[in-house]
């Protein structure tokens, strides 16, 4: 053999030591590649699911929530026109109230009248029954001196 078929065959040797090298190292690549992609697809599974899961849920939601925002918007439209009923009614009865205040101003003036008339009528009484007193010592003593 001369050294280019030496180096042919080393070559050779060398080639199918790296072909078997990389087949074994595919062999035990290949099963955990396979489990990676297997676990790969049951999570986009997974995923789609979800999504799917989560897409049902959002177009209920949006139904809800479009129900939802007509019936606030009705309530809204009712608590405005009981709103305006109340002012209006209030502004129907405010001229009681005011007429109500007056009274009570008259009522109140009238009261401090009477406390007047009765302070009056208490010291004209507190006088008269000192003058009644007075007049009867005055009675007394002209009689006692009539009688000397």
């Amino acid at each position: 053999m001369t050294g280019g078929e030496v180096a042919a065959l080393i070559a050779a040797v060398a080639f199918v030591v790296l072909v078997v090298v990389v087949a074994v190292a595919g062999m035990m690549i290949i099963p955990k590649m396979s489990k990676t992609l297997d676990k790969t697809n049951q999570a986009v599974d997974e995923a789609t699911r979800m999504m799917s899961q989560t897409s049902q849920t959002i177009e209920i939601l949006s139904k809800d929530v479009e129900v939802l925002m007509h019936q606030v918007e009705d309530l809204l439209v009712k608590s405005n026109d009981l709103l305006d009923d109340i002012n209006e009614k209030a502004e129907t009865i405010h001229p009681l109230f005011e007429a109500v205040g007056e009274v009570g101003e008259s009522v109140s003036e009238l009261n401090e009248s009477g406390r007047n008339v009765a302070s009056k009528v208490t010291a004209f009484s507190s006088n008269a029954a000192k003058a009644t007193v007075i007049s009867k010592f005055g009675k007394t003593i002209l009689n006692t001196l009539n009688k000397k």
